[in-house]
């Protein structure tokens, strides 16, 4: 295995684009965005909404292949992997976040590919290949996105097939093993069809290296695997573009990824108990030792089809159709020593169905989309835990944990923009959903009695109507500023794992069977979009004010089985300044940055029957989030574009879960949970940076070669942590972010 102590080749770089800017021409105007946030075509500064947009030859060119690198992308924008998975994501934005991975919780961000909802977290960060732009929307989207999207959404738009013989090839190496390579190939038109193929691997060996030196027991035995924190993932996708007549289109995407290596390292960060000592670490390790099983399996595939009719000039008709299906499975050593402490394993699968239909048109002064949506998803989870089984037969104790769930949801949506004139517009928009949702709840400890019987079972329904109203100012071309108000909607639930064997089992069923309220925000927002300097430059700015009630809450405990309890917050309210900057200059050199700042408390946080918002944090709520990026043209190097990208990216640092801040007798919960510091991220700073010279004329193909580093000065950081808190002797792990890795790629387009 390489070491990450190995100095990179050069500096090159990578990050996140904070700002909307496509491939601009040397002329210095920046390329005009397009995007399709309010479900048509617009330009970025006439949209009234916070987006950020980042196009495909930007997100190729940053080596970002899935939506956890897009954290920094945006200001107030957290993405981050869940605790011990690298395939499950754990996203905030503006302070509302789904911490749990479960899945029987829904995600409070929307993640649409192709206008296809993705309905879970676990195995939400699968490479995308083939993007065209992907569009990141802050605050409540529930209007025209739909369910579960109050914090905000991501749009991913992949690439049309061009209908001309063409392709492209890249391969990239690097540290610790590292490579892998894409293949894209469009075919020429065949009668009325345009097709592009792609593929896409990559592998990398981890960069922490398991060893069996340290394991105690019998001479021989084994550690569970040779490293922790790898890649190994294959994808593919194929897309298919019909044109039956000018005015009827026929689009079908799909979609296949395939992830099985081992999963991040769960640090043991702290631990009261005295034989977990000697396996106490602070510093990121590079060097462990753990016996339980490990691995992470992730399986995800995507079929739609996308039916457009143009009725006239000012009309469209959409209908979606799609399918999706994972298998997700991990096993973790959560303890993270060679002591058979804490083993779990989640082995899930998940099935979605989804029927949208759009109409899309003008008339006049006005400008409308209406649409009908239908979701249906079912999945069921087997959890196994195996607690203290190094101390022999007597001395642990193994738990089943099953979960099984159901959701059908049904919506009406319509917006309506209205010109007064040239410069005024007015929105009104309303949605309408309807969930109902059904749970199945298993557990208790095998061969002696089950704390929640099998088959237990309960079905809830939950409706609301959230509504959306603007107005809209364009003072000219280049400046517009608008007034926002949007509602959101995340629908109530079940706990999927309810139950604790310490309870009788009718508190245990009561538990798995009473549904948690649904979530609400009320969310106000005031901003501007600014082209200036003969389209050089531009300013984005917003200023909201977000109210949620009844916010749903994830507690992890670990009162025998490690789960969590469900809590409805009550109120809280999150305030912020969102500011997006950039230029470039008249030789093709871009620059820009961002800035996200927020403030947010509890206004009522009740626990056990007392309101301690007082001594409550919200998670995922950095103060201050920040990024830049320098874009420099080099100029021609031996008849290639030589160019420079750096990026930046500053996360202010947060607490992870709404625990306790400290031990008081006014909040009777303090006493036996754990505290919020001690599981608080400390800010850090990552740079990302690539050296390209890209046009380089070899038999008829335009071939690319680039150094690159991600975490170019080797920032030693965690970006998540487990505490289990005092009644399993505060066990605490910590998953630290990725060392510096850096390589070489080469490109090929014909």
């Amino acid at each position: 295995m390489s070491s990450n102590r190995s100095r990179p080749l050069v500096s090159l770089a990578v990050a996140l684009a904070l700002a909307p800017i496509a491939q601009a021409q040397d002329t210095g105007a920046l390329e005009e965005v397009v995007v399709t946030a309010q479900k048509r075509e617009q330009r970025l500064i006439d949209v009234p909404i916070a987006v950020t947009a980042l196009s495909g030859d930007a997100i190729e060119r940053r080596g970002i292949t899935n939506i956890q690198s897009l954290e920094g992308f945006a200001p107030n924008l957290q993405v981050s992997a869940t605790p011990g998975n690298s395939t499950a994501a754990q996203i905030a934005i503006r302070g509302s976040v789904t911490i749990n991975p479960a899945l029987s919780w829904d995600p409070a961000v929307g993640i649409y590919v192709d206008g296809v909802y993705v309905g879970k977290v676990q195995g939400a960060l699968f490479d995308l290949i083939e993007i065209d732009q992907v569009e990141v929307l802050r605050g409540p989207q529930g209007t025209l996105w739909g369910r579960n999207t109050l914090a905000g959404a991501f749009n991913v738009v992949t690439r049309k097939p061009s209908g001309e013989a063409s392709g492209s090839a890249s391969l990239h190496f690097g540290n610790y093993s590292a490579r892998g390579g894409k293949l894209s190939i469009d075919l020429p038109t065949i009668g009325i069809a345009r097709i592009n193929l792609a593929l896409a691997a990559k592998q990398r060996d981890g960069w922490i290296e398991n060893k069996a030196g340290n394991l105690p027991g019998p001479p021989g035995r084994k550690a569970s695997t040779a490293d922790l924190n790898n890649v190994d993932s294959k994808s593919a996708r194929l897309a298919i573009d019909l044109d039956p007549s000018d005015s009827f289109s026929i689009a079908y995407r799909g979609d296949y990824n395939d992830i099985d290596q081992n999963p991040s390292h769960s640090q043991l960060y702290r631990a009261l108990l005295p034989f977990m000592a000697p396996y106490v670490s602070k510093g990121r390790d590079e060097k462990t030792t753990v016996d339980g099983p490990s691995f992470e399996r992730s399986k995800t595939q995507g079929h739609s089809l996308t039916l457009e009719w143009d009725i006239n000039d000012a009309n469209t008709l959409k209908s979606i159709t799609a399918k999706r299906s994972l298998t997700w499975e991990d096993g973790l050593d959560l303890d993270g020593s060679p002591l058979n402490i804490a083993h779990t394993q989640r082995l899930s699968d998940y099935d979605s169905l989804s029927q949208e239909l759009q109409w899309v048109g003008s008339s006049g002064a006005l400008s409308y989309v209406a649409g009908l949506y239908y979701f249906k998803d079912d999945g069921f989870t087997d959890n196994p835990q195996d607690y203290f089984q190094e101390f022999g037969p007597g001395a642990g104790v193994t738990f089943k944990s099953q979960y099984g769930f159901e959701t059908k949801a049904k919506a009406v949506f319509g917006q309506v923009d209205y010109a007064v004139n040239d410069r005024f517009t007015v929105t009104a928009g309303l949605r309408w959903t309807d969930e109902e949702k059904s749970t199945e709840r298993c557990a208790g400890i095998p061969g002696v009695f089950d704390y929640v019987p099998c088959f237990t079972r309960a079905k809830k329904s939950f409706s609301d109507t959230t509504p959306l109203v603007g107005l809209t100012w364009k003072v000219n071309d280049g400046f517009t500023t608008y007034l926002r108000y949007a509602e959101g909607f995340k629908s109530g639930g079940f706990n999927g794992e309810a139950g604790d064997p310490s309870n009788p089992i009718p508190v245990n069923v009561a538990q798995a069977t009473t549904p948690y309220l649904p979530e609400n925000l009320k969310s106000t927002e005031i901003g501007a979009k600014w082209l200036f300097a003969d389209n050089r430059g531009y300013a984005n700015v917003a200023l909201f004010n977000n109210d949620s009630r009844d916010m749903q809450l994830s507690i992890f405990e670990a009162s025998g089985a490690a789960g969590s309890s469900i809590k409805n917050a009550g109120e809280a309210n999150v305030k912020g300044l969102e500011v997006e900057v950039g230029y470039q200059f008249e030789q093709g050199t871009r620059v820009q940055a961002s800035l996200g700042k927020m403030d947010g408390e509890f206004d009522k946080f009740v626990d056990r029957g007392v309101d301690v918002a007082f001594n409550r944090l919200l998670p995922h709520l950095p103060e201050t989030t920040f990024a830049a990026s320098l874009d420099a043209a080099l100029g021609e190097v031996f008849g290639s574009e030589a160019r420079l990208l750096v990026d930046a990216t500053y996360m202010g640092d947060h607490t992870l879960y709404p625990y306790p801040v400290k031990v008081t007798t006014a909040d009777p919960a303090s006493a036996s949970s754990a505290l919020a510091n001690d599981t608080r991220i400390k800010s850090y700073t990552v740079v990302n940076a690539r050296l390209s010279f890209d046009g380089f004329e070899l038999g008829g193909a335009k071939v690319g070669v680039a150094l690159w580093s991600k975490n170019l000065f080797d920032e030693k950081y965690i970006q998540n942590m487990i505490d289990f808190g005092p009644g399993f002797g505060s066990l605490t792990q910590a998953y630290w972010g990725t060392p510096r890795t850096y390589g070489v790629e080469f490109t090929g387009r014909w």
